[in-house]
């Protein structure tokens, strides 16, 4: 009487080994570029109330134009400049500066930690459309050049 093969013969055991390898080789770079992108959301945040000073603005045509380093907004034709004051420039646990420039453009520089680095930059752009009143952002800047793909 023979008895029935009982477990998993060696040769198996090192296929299971081996896929488990391939996948884990595929997916850690791809989840550490993940958590780059979760981190870098809080750098995306910092610009939310910029944007939305920026894009009031150039709505309603109600914009400062009181102190001596306001910027131009462009974009609007003949509508007058945003005041830049000491609190658009903010410096923050994830970000080093956020710095309303000439035509309304945003440059934000994350501070450098957890693989963002102080390259990763984003640049908005406001681009005004008059026919339908919206504003549009178009980002540039470091965080759309890694070579693992944007993180902005």
């Amino acid at each position: 009487m023979q008895q029935a093969q009982k477990g998993f013969t060696l040769i198996e055991l090192m296929i299971v080994v081996a896929i488990i390898g391939i996948l884990a080789a595929v997916a850690v770079p791809a989840y550490q570029n993940y958590m780059v992108k979760a981190r870098y959301t809080e750098v995306v945040s910092a610009t939310t109330p910029y944007k939305t000073s920026i894009e009031v603005c150039i709505q309603t045509g109600n914009c400062l134009n009181a102190a001596a380093d306001a910027v131009a907004v462009a974009a609007t034709g003949a509508r007058a400049a945003i005041e830049v004051s000491d609190d658009m420039l903010v410096a923050t646990a994830v970000v080093t500066s956020v710095v309303v420039g000439g035509a309304g453009v945003i440059t934000a520089t994350p501070v450098a930690a957890n693989g963002v680095v102080a390259a990763d930059t984003m640049i908005l752009t406001p681009t005004y459309t008059a026919a339908t009143g919206a504003v549009a952002w178009v980002k540039t800047g470091g965080c759309t050049t890694r070579a693992a793909g944007a993180i902005c």
